[in-house]
């Protein structure tokens, strides 16, 4: 969707059954819009996620499927989610997805203003980097 569209429609769960089964990365994403205003996709993670954050926007973060824990700015803080949950965060606050109970674990995310796929940053940065984190970073060939 460009930024001149200014209405969508979006199957979630066909999306979200599109994504692929397996990935190197943490993460694989489908954006369902990306306005400068604020981005939308639908994500799914493979592997539990390491303590990181994003600098440049506040992130909602609706629970499509699948459980596990997830906690924001402590790690004491963690908690259960499920489908049906909505996780919040503003730009900035450290947060982590330890535990994948059941899988597929998909978000619907929406980003504001919109996050660049690049902005990832994991606290020790021997978790990862843009390119291990989400596929759309990887090098191909």
């Amino acid at each position: 969707m460009s930024d001149s569209t200014k209405t969508g429609r979006f199957d979630l769960r066909a999306i979200a059954a599109a994504l692929p089964a397996t990935a190197q990365t943490l993460l694989v994403d489908t954006y369902l819009t990306d306005r400068e205003a604020a981005s939308a996709r639908v994500f799914r993670v493979y592997r539990p996620t390491p303590p990181h954050y994003h600098a440049t926007c506040d992130e909602y973060l609706y629970v499509l499927s699948g459980r596990g824990t997830f906690w924001m700015e402590d790690a004491s803080q963690e908690a259960a989610f499920g489908p049906g949950d909505l996780l919040f965060f503003e730009r900035g606050t450290v947060h982590a997805l330890p535990t994948i109970t059941q899988e597929p674990v998909v978000f619907l995310s929406v980003d504001t203003p919109r996050r660049p796929p690049t902005d990832i940053v994991f606290i020790d940065a021997a978790d990862g980097s843009p390119e291990t984190f989400i596929a759309r970073n990887a090098p191909t060939g």
